[in-house]
């Protein structure tokens, strides 16, 4: 079988150039991670082995909603590709549209019949118990093709850091994770939404102007004296200075003055700030030309209640929407409880408890605690819902949290995020520290890549709510344990 990572020379105007093919060898779980991603290779070689079709054809069927999903659309787009080949074709390579780059030809797709690998003289042939023997199958195509291929870049990607070990522990001398959503080095780096100036801000910008634009009175400064600017974000430093950014283009960067008092004066529900980062939030939420908020934070830090309580406060005061919806994705397991009797929002009580807690915390002092709850609960329409059942639904005014989000895949957030209608404001919300999905980090979290590619769109607002509020045992307990 060619493996397709070859060496040709291609004539440019003004040399020869040589273009290298790599060999990429994916495992189901980077598939199932980015059902597009035998696009993500441009003009090199992707090899499928026939056990990840086997896997994807077996979880395509799973009560799994987000999983089935993907894995139906893997296969979708292999078959895209490889749907008029020949089985020889198919085989040693076909070509991948869309894949092509300037001089270096498109990038192909082989399916590797991996059940027909019978001589091992040449790799060191895993096989093991029957629970590793997908797993092993796999690593054996990307070894026989290193050994068929001596020279030449043979590279398994998988998301599965134990059989990258064990890739590597077997000879395979190119193992990686799938980076195709890793917009981040570090996620130190991971935007806050404000940026504090040490010492004076003025003191740095040698050039402004003022303008008013309607009731507003915005400074312009040139983008290059604060060139790390970016649409709906916050600048304060050590001498009480506070302003928002209002827009950003080629050559300037607007700001709104505004202050420290005024930010730490808001209420939603009766609702006061606790500390700046929330006061901040808060504006954020409460800014009609901002349709999505996406809030960062450790546990505690009040992410949940300032989102509940802003939408309590939109639909119930102001009458902005007309329902509240509280969604997020439940595990496979919550699966089964589709079996048990009840309403959606009775099967969804286990996993959206956070939201009653608030509900009580905010509610905490009246007269009867849980009969405001469900009095509310019945004006403001709020609606409780798994994250796997809303694709293919349309939100119409309605104010939306999405609650546990760094758990997502950018795939899933963007198939939620594109189900939000007219006159629609969503919160996305979202803890970096507590991810249970065993093939995300925080750097390829669909969160990270939410947070990153909207920053800079003039209709989203960013936040990282910092300090932890809840009590001095959970300060205790997220920086010390």
């Amino acid at each position: 079988m060619d493996s397709g990572s070859t060496l040709r020379v291609e004539k440019t105007p003004t040399q020869l150039k040589p273009v290298v093919k790599k060999t990429y060898v994916l495992d189901t779980n980077v598939l199932l991670h980015d059902p597009t991603a035998v696009t993500a290779f441009k003009h090199n070689h992707v090899v499928i082995p026939m056990t990840v079709l086997e896997e994807l054809d077996h979880i395509k069927d799973r009560r799994d909603k987000t999983v089935s999903r993907e894995a139906r659309i893997a296969i979708q787009m292999i078959d895209k590709v490889v749907d008029a080949a020949s089985p020889q074709e198919i085989q040693e390579g076909v070509e991948v549209p869309g894949s092509e780059l300037e001089g270096m030809g498109s990038g192909t797709l082989a399916i590797y019949p991996d059940q027909l690998i019978t001589d091992t003289s040449d790799i060191p042939f895993l096989d093991g118990t029957q629970d590793q023997a997908n797993d092993n199958r796999i690593i054996n195509v990307a070894l026989k093709l290193q050994a068929d291929n001596p020279g030449e870049t043979v590279c398994l990607i998988t998301k599965d850091i134990n059989m990258r070990i064990k890739a590597k522990g077997s000879g395979l001398m190119h193992v990686e994770d799938y980076r195709r959503d890793r917009v981040l080095d570090d996620i130190d780096l991971l935007a806050k939404g404000y940026e504090h100036i040490e010492g004076d801000f003025w003191s740095n910008i040698s050039e402004v102007d003022t303008l008013r634009e309607g009731d507003m009175t915005l400074h312009r400064i040139p983008r290059e004296s604060i060139p790390y600017a970016y649409p709906n974000m916050f600048l304060h430093d050590d001498q009480e200075f506070m302003a928002f950014v209002k827009r950003v283009d080629k050559e300037y960067v607007y700001l709104r003055c505004d202050s420290r008092d005024n930010l730490m004066h808001k209420r939603f529900w009766g609702l006061a700030p606790r500390n700046l980062e929330q006061a901040m939030a808060m504006s954020l939420l409460n800014d009609d030309s901002v349709d999505m908020t996406v809030m960062t934070g450790p546990a505690g830090s009040g992410k949940t209640l300032l989102a509940l309580a802003y939408g309590l406060h939109a639909i119930l005061e102001q009458k902005k929407y007309s329902k509240l919806i509280v969604a997020r994705s439940t595990p496979p397991i919550a699966e089964e409880i589709g079996f048990l009797p009840g309403t959606e929002e009775e099967k969804m009580a286990p996993w959206l408890a956070a939201f009653d807690d608030n509900l009580e915390i905010l509610h905490g002092t009246d007269e009867s605690c849980h009969g405001s709850i469900d009095y509310v609960k019945e004006r403001a329409n709020i609606q409780f819902k798994s994250l796997n059942f809303m694709r293919g639904r349309s939100f119409n005014n309605a104010y939306i949290i999405i609650d546990e989000s760094q758990g997502l895949t950018q795939f899933q957030l963007k198939s939620v995020i594109s189900r939000v209608g007219a006159d629609s404001k969503i919160v996305v919300l979202g803890n970096l520290a507590q991810i249970d999905n065993k093939y995300i980090s925080p750097l390829t979290s669909g969160l990270t890549y939410l947070v990153e590619k909207s920053k800079r769109y003039p209709h989203a607002g960013i936040m990282h709510v910092n300090g932890i509020v809840r009590s001095r045992l959970a300060a205790f307990a997220e920086e010390n344990l």
